[in-house]
C-alpha cells in the first residue's frame, strides 16, 4: 500500500472512530439524564405522597361550586408558614401562622397575583364567629379555619394550600444554594430556635436559608407590613432560583428537603401541571400588601384594614381568576418588584 493511501485511510478510520465515541457519549448522556429524571420523579412522587394532606372535615367551597384543573383553569393557592418550635407551640394544637401569602394564577397569561396578609390584621374569623388577629385562626382551627377565613375576607376561592414550617423554608434555600436579597437594615435576629444567633447585613446579600428566615421574620425595625412585602420578595426570589437552569441539579435536594416540614392538598400530577407558569423562565408575578393602620384601643394591638383598599384588592383577585368582568385596575402591584409598594404605618407590635 502507498504511503498516501495509508495516511487516507488511516484519517478516515480516525474520523469513524471520533464519531462512534462521540455517538457512545450521546447515548451514556442521554441514559444518565433519562436516569436522572425517573430516580427524581420516584422521589418526587414520593415526597408528594408524603405531603399530601386534605383538609379534613371541610365542606366545599362557597365561591367555588365545581373542583378546577390547574391544567385548564385559574386557580388560587393559599401559602401558610408556621412556627411548630416547641417555644412557640406552647401546648396548643395548632399553632399560629406565622406568614400568610394568596396567589392567583392566571393560566391564559401566566401571570400571578401575590398578596400578603399581615398577621396581626383584624378579620372576621368563621370559625369562632368574631372579629380577631388573622394570625390566630390557624391556632383556633388549623388548616381549615385559615381558608374559610381567607375566603371570607376576599370573597375569592382557595382552591389550595401549602403549608410549611421553618425547616422546610431553611433546607429549600439551601437546596437551591441560596438566594438574593435585599437587606433592609443590619441588625441580629433570632434563629429558627429563638437564639439571636443571625447576623443580618444592609444591602443586596446571598442568604443561605437560616439568613433568608431571619429576613422573613423581622419586623422590630420597621412593620408587619414591611415584613410582609419581605416575604413577598423572598418567595420571588426562591422562585427565580427555582426555574434558573442552574438548579436543575439540584431538584433531588430540593424534594429531599420538603420532607415532613410541607403539607399541601395538592396531588403529584396537579404540582406537575404548575410547571407550565415557570416555561421561559420567571413569570410575572404582581405584588400586594393590604393597607391599614394601627390600632390600640382596645389595649390590644390590631392592624385595622382599609376597607376600601381591601375592596379593590378584591376586585383584582376576582378579575384575575375570571370569576368578574375586567372593571377596574389596580397600579400598586409592581411586577417581580416590592420597591415602590405603598408606605404603611409603623407601630409597635404585641403577639
Amino acid at each position: 500500500m502507498k504511503r498516501k493511501d495509508y495516511k487516507k485511510q488511516k484519517k478516515s478510520s480516525n474520523k469513524y472512530l471520533v464519531i462512534k465515541v462521540l455517538v457512545l457519549l450521546t447515548f451514556s448522556l442521554f441514559v444518565v439524564v433519562v436516569a436522572y429524571g425517573a430516580s427524581l420523579q420516584k422521589k418526587a412522587l414520593y415526597a408528594a405522597d408524603q405531603a399530601y394532606e386534605p383538609v379534613p372535615d371541610r365542606p366545599k367551597s362557597v365561591v367555588r361550586e365545581e373542583k378546577v384543573e390547574p391544567e385548564q383553569d385559574n386557580v388560587s393557592v393559599l401559602f401558610i408558614g408556621v412556627d411548630d418550635s416547641e417555644q412557640r407551640h406552647q401546648g396548643d394544637s395548632n399553632s399560629r401562622s406565622d406568614a400568610l401569602l394568596f396567589a392567583t394564577l392566571n393560566k391564559e397569561d401566566k401571570s400571578v397575583k401575590l398578596v400578603s396578609i399581615p398577621r396581626d390584621s383584624y378579620v372576621y374569623i368563621p370559625k369562632v364567629g368574631y372579629r380577631d388577629k388573622i394570625t390566630h385562626a390557624h391556632a383556633f382551627g388549623g388548616t381549615s379555619a385559615t381558608i374559610d377565613t381567607i375566603e371570607g375576607l376576599f370573597d375569592v376561592p382557595v382552591d389550595y394550600y401549602v403549608k410549611m414550617n421553618f425547616n422546610a423554608f431553611i433546607d429549600v434555600v439551601n437546596a437551591l444554594g441560596g438566594i438574593e436579597a435585599e437587606v433592609p437594615y443590619n441588625r441580629t435576629e433570632k434563629d429558627e430556635n429563638d437564639k439571636y444567633t443571625i447576623h443580618l447585613k444592609k444591602g443586596l446579600q446571598h442568604l443561605d436559608g437560616k439568613h433568608a428566615l431571619a429576613l422573613a421574620r423581622t419586623r422590630k425595625l420597621d412593620t408587619d407590613v414591611e415584613r410582609g412585602k419581605r416575604q413577598q420578595m423572598i418567595l420571588q426570589a426562591i422562585m427565580k432560583q427555582a426555574v434558573s437552569v442552574k438548579s436543575i441539579t439540584k431538584y433531588g435536594d430540593v424534594i429531599e428537603a420538603v420532607g415532613d416540614n410541607m403539607k399541601t392538598d395538592m396531588t403529584f400530577d396537579e404540582m406537575k401541571s404548575f410547571l407550565d407558569y415557570a416555561k421561559g423562565g420567571m413569570p410575572q408575578v404582581d405584588t400586594f400588601s393590604l393597607k391599614g393602620f394601627d390600632d390600640m384601643s382596645t389595649g390590644i394591638y390590631y392592624w385595622k384594614l382599609d376597607e376600601t383598599y381591601l375592596d379593590e384588592v378584591t376586585q383584582v383577585l376576582q378579575t384575575h381568576l375570571e370569576l368578574t368582568p375586567d372593571s377596574s385596575s389596580l397600579t400598586d402591584g409592581r411586577s417581580n418588584s416590592t420597591d415602590s409598594m405603598d408606605e404603611a404605618l409603623e407601630g409597635s407590635y404585641n403577639d
